[in-house]
């Protein structure tokens, strides 16, 4: 995991030699390129992929069996890292480099960018398997180059800074890996009866 985590830092204040402020001091706009890779289409098609496998995963392959276990896992790691995100942007109410030049601008009537929840999404998703299969699948590690290819998008369409998405990548990682640690995953325990979301598992002949 240390090596995951010094990869999506190393991507995620890619270009920090002209940092020129923010909280961690490494703040500064990428030169604005919303074509090719980074569109901003590409960043949602991910996004949205992501989210669609990992629920269609865990509810096809229910809790029953380690893989649709870390589905879930993934999907309790990716709906709290949602929720957390979200309360975060709206304490810090950061603007965004779309917004406003400066990286300190905190506190404002209509920001919200701190930190990127794309990103932290994009790292919750990731987590679970890496922590699980990589160890045993070292190609499972390649994971780490979607949360970090979205970092670099997201600074790149100026929707943050890089101090947004090396937070946002640190509490999607963190939660990933609580998720992982936990005896069993959270949501699957609030559903009813456990819903033992495996029914593709229950209907035998």
């Amino acid at each position: 995991m240390r090596s995951f985590l010094f990869g999506l830092f190393a991507l995620a204040v890619a270009g920090t030699a002209c940092a020129s402020g923010g909280p961690l001091g490494i703040d500064h706009r990428l030169h604005y390129d919303n074509r090719g890779i980074w569109k901003r289409s590409n960043q949602q098609a991910l996004i949205y992929g992501t989210i669609l496998t990992v629920g269609g995963g865990a509810l096809a392959l229910g809790d029953h069996d380690e893989l649709g276990d870390t589905f879930w896992r993934t999907v309790d790691a990716m709906v709290i890292t949602g929720v957390s995100t979200q309360a975060l942007k709206y304490t810090f109410r950061r603007e965004r480099p779309s917004q406003t030049d400066s990286p300190n601008r905190f506190f404002t009537s209509h920001g919200k960018g701190f930190p990127s929840g794309e990103v932290a999404a994009m790292s919750a998703a990731v987590t679970p398997f890496i922590v699980n299969y990589g160890d045993e699948h070292p190609a499972v590690y390649a994971l780490a180059l979607l949360p970090a290819y979205d970092a670099v998008a997201r600074m790149k369409v100026h929707a943050h800074w890089q101090s947004d998405v090396l937070v946002g990548a640190m509490i999607g990682t963190g939660i990933g890996i609580w998720a992982t640690r936990r005896d069993s995953p959270l949501i699957v325990g609030w559903l009813p009866g456990g819903f033992s979301v495996g029914y593709v598992h229950h209907f035998k002949p």
